[in-house]
């Protein structure tokens, strides 16, 4: 994500919107270090059928320690090459758990979770998700995003690139999104122009076309919202 081209060009932009795709570490972090809020989707769990759910497994912060569901701590181990904190818990204790099966498959009977170094933030856009104000503005995605998604992929053939190069295909999404805007404009006045002949004329309100095309973040431009 251009945070930095998003900076420099957008500083009137605030709040970013971005679905569940979006709520990676590097990309939260940032997001909220350049001074904006991040809301994003609901993440479905990802954990193995039968076992244990994630949110089981309580980060202790103050002791820098993992609680298990049954109230063991896992201590930090070490930080592996991905940049992944490791926290182990003690073989002796698991070994007779009585939901050890739910836990781990380890023959060494050691469970062990890991925590990425930039997980805070994470957590921090997970909890900003849960309060009105940005839930609320999330909402209108739908209506926004999601049917350019459709028209761009289903339209005018963006599903898969016909380009290689960088800079090819920056320049390929332009005319794409500026076609789009003009298509839009030229129906918005056409409307203007020629209202319905039955019924009370309805107000046509004008595109708003300054909005940042988020999950095109390579270049954004203010296209086809």
């Amino acid at each position: 994500m251009s945070t930095g081209f998003h900076c420099k060009h957008y500083p009137e932009h605030k709040i970013v919107v971005g679905d569940s795709a979006y709520k990676t570490p590097w990309i939260c972090k940032r997001v909220f270090e350049s001074g904006r809020i991040l809301t994003s989707a609901y993440t479905h769990p990802k954990a193995k059928d039968r076992n244990q759910p994630w949110y089981t497994y309580v980060y202790d912060e103050f002791y820098d320690d993992v609680i298990c569901p049954e109230h063991r701590s896992l201590h930090y181990a070490t930080t592996n090459r991905n940049s992944y904190r490791e926290y182990k818990s003690q073989p002796y204790l698991c070994k007779d758990c009585p939901t050890k099966a739910m836990c781990t498959q380890s023959p060494k009977c050691e469970k062990t979770v890991t925590r990425y170094i930039w997980q805070d933030f994470v957590e921090m856009t997970e909890n900003i998700r849960h309060t009105p104000q940005y839930r609320d503005i999330y909402k209108p995605r739908q209506q926004k995003i999601e049917r350019v998604f459709a028209d761009a992929k289903e339209k005018h053939g963006m599903r898969y690139t016909q380009h290689r190069d960088w800079v090819q295909v920056t320049n390929w999404v332009k005319l794409k999104f500026a076609a789009m805007n003009l298509k839009k404009l030229a129906t918005w006045k056409w409307k203007t122009k020629n209202p319905p002949p039955q019924g009370p004329r309805k107000r046509i309100s004008t595109p708003n076309f300054s909005f940042v095309f988020l999950p095109f973040h390579h270049f954004l431009w203010p296209f086809a919202i």
